[in-house]
């Protein structure tokens, strides 16, 4: 198992060891624990402009996903899942509005950029997709945080 933690932002502490655990955790218990996978953390400023390059949405938001095994680069490294992006910035107004420590709010949009490069997705799909993808979240979330 590689995990890549890069923190590109200065206005929030980040944790590594505990973003490195709770990682680890996350995809040992998804039957990822051979996979590699890089996650980097930002502000809003960036993560505005990578949802305004790759996704022609020109705001920020909390996390934007890059799978490896999609698109024009699939199969090239199968144990590469791809690539989480978290702005630091929106996840603590998140955590403010969904009454939860920066820490919880982290872990769950690790849970939510993973799922996506896993294949699970909530937008353009059907609700039953969305749905199971929800769960998933939730279930995922008590695990990690005991809630």
């Amino acid at each position: 198992m590689k995990i890549l933690i890069a923190n590109q932002q200065k206005s929030i502490k980040i944790d590594r060891r505990k973003i490195r655990c709770a990682m680890t955790r996350l995809m040992k218990e998804t039957d990822c624990a051979n996979k590699e996978i890089s996650i980097t953390f930002v502000d809003d400023a960036i993560i505005q402009s990578i949802n305004k390059q790759y996704l022609k949405r020109d705001k920020p938001t909390n996390v934007i996903s890059f799978p490896m095994q999609e698109g024009e680069c699939a199969g090239i490294n199968a144990d590469m899942l791809g690539d989480i992006v978290i702005s630091v910035q929106t996840a603590a107004r998140d955590a403010l509005e969904g009454d939860l420590t920066l820490e919880e709010e982290i872990i769950f949009l690790l849970i939510h950029g993973f799922l996506h490069l896993t294949g699970y997705n909530h937008e353009n799909t059907s609700r039953a997709n969305a749905s199971r993808m929800r769960k998933k979240e939730k279930e995922l979330f008590r695990l990690l945080t005991k809630k």
